[in-house]
């Protein structure tokens, strides 16, 4: 029964072809949103963990609670000592100090007199330690634009667009103007090494890298930095598990009531990303609802028009004796094949969508001009084990209550009237 069932929505193509239409549509349109989404949440959690907050990050109490302001004067003190206890407690995990600390970034003229200037947001990080991981998190190799990577103290890099805005180049002398540590102006001469671009607006507008030794002595802040960046050793962000390591890592520390003593935060944490998480799991719900309801809406009608169509074979089978149960579970089984069918082309058709997404990327720079999220300017799709199998829930669902719904007819017809139906 089942291989003849499938022979007819193979061969009548009047009766398949919409239905099949209709759910390879839906299920290609889920399949992709669904890669895109997962790649846009990818890119907030990877780029907002190499540039800003790590898997974990550690500061002390009272940074924590104005870290928006960047305040270097709560920084941590005690760096060596605390860094070399994170190593030794956690060996599984990466451990990097950084300062981010803002400025006013001076280009003199060959008088030494103010050519251009502009304001600039800096990242200190240790650049010349033998197992320093910064070069490869923020592939400082692939970003160089012009010049070369620093190789002594007193060169930084800066980022193109704001070197093009000042008309600097590699090579010419920069004067940094800030703010100590103790809250004192800081004045320091820089070499710009080389020109950046790290594909994230927000630092493109206007970034400075220097060594963290260079800064410490500028800002007076020897053996400190604002903020200690812990990684997984393989640089896969893990929710669960970065929040139990904060949580033990807290708890630890619960006895010291020091304003200054460490605590750990996870990056769900930081950057509002666990209510953007909570978002994007909502609108991923809401999607599969709403295509669920509009297929099931569509395959319904075109279940109603199915059995119009087919109201004297339906007629004929009842005549012969034909259960209306079994004719009605028939016309289900029916519905699947056609769910499964579209499911299965509309599927392919999202994967290919998405991998080429993955692969090419779309650049939303245009849109992202005045961000200040740490978000990649190229959000690429993320093919995942569950894109190749979510189309069929509402592939195959819609289907069914669709034909579920439109079948319902079957047990309004009377055996006493088909005689007179069929002579019509």
């Amino acid at each position: 029964m089942i291989k003849f069932l499938l022979k007819g929505v193979l061969r009548d193509r009047s009766r398949s072809l919409f239905p099949i239409l209709t759910v390879m549509t839906g299920v290609m349109l889920t399949v992709f949103l669904y890669s895109y989404i997962q790649g846009a949440t990818g890119n907030f959690f990877d780029t907002s963990a190499k540039f800003s907050t790590g898997h974990v990050k550690v500061m002390s109490r009272a940074y924590a609670e104005e870290a928006d302001q960047i305040p270097n004067d709560l920084a941590l003190v005690g760096l060596e000592d605390l860094l070399g206890e994170l190593k030794a407690k956690y060996p599984d995990m990466v451990w990097t100090p950084r300062i981010q600390f803002g400025g006013l970034l001076d280009i003199p003229d060959e008088n030494g007199e103010t050519r251009a200037q502009g304001p600039v947001m800096g990242m200190a990080l240790d650049l010349f330690s033998p197992d320093t991981p910064e070069w490869s998190l923020l592939n400082l190799e692939g970003s160089v634009i012009s010049g070369r990577l620093p190789e002594n103290p007193g060169e930084i890099l800066v980022s193109h667009g704001f070197a093009e805005r000042l008309g600097v180049s590699a090579g010419e002398t920069a004067t940094l103007i800030g703010s100590t540590m103790y809250g004192s102006m800081a004045v320091a001469n820089f070499t710009i090494a080389g020109t950046v671009k790290f594909g994230v607006t927000a630092l493109d507008r206007g970034a400075m890298i220097a060594d963290l030794a260079d800064i410490q002595a500028v800002l007076d802040m020897q053996d400190a930095a604002g903020e200690i960046l812990g990684f997984y050793d393989d640089y896969v962000f893990r929710i669960d598990a970065s929040q139990q390591l904060a949580a033990e890592f807290n708890a630890s520390m619960a006895e010291d009531t020091d304003e200054f003593a460490p605590v750990m935060k996870s990056l769900m944490e930081l950057s509002a990303l666990g209510d953007m998480m909570g978002m994007l799991e909502m609108f991923t719900a809401i999607v599969l609802i709403v295509f669920i309801s509009a297929m099931s809406v569509v395959l319904w009608n075109a279940g109603i028009l199915g059995s119009l169509r087919r109201f004297g074979e339906i007629g004929v089978r009842l005549a012969m004796g034909e259960s209306k149960g079994h004719l009605y579970r028939s016309m289900i089984t029916e519905s699947l094949f056609i769910g499964i069918i579209g499911s299965a082309f509309g599927t392919a058709l999202g994967l290919a969508f998405s991998y080429y997404l993955q692969y090419k990327g779309f650049n939303i720079s245009a849109m992202m001009q005045n961000a200040s999220l740490m978000i990649a300017d190229v959000i690429r799709a993320k093919v995942t084990p569950v894109s190749y199998v979510i189309g069929f829930f509402p592939g195959i669902v819609a289907t069914f209550l669709g034909a579920a719904i439109a079948g319902l007819g079957i047990y309004r017809r009377q055996t006493s009237q088909l005689i007179k139906e069929l002579e019509v």
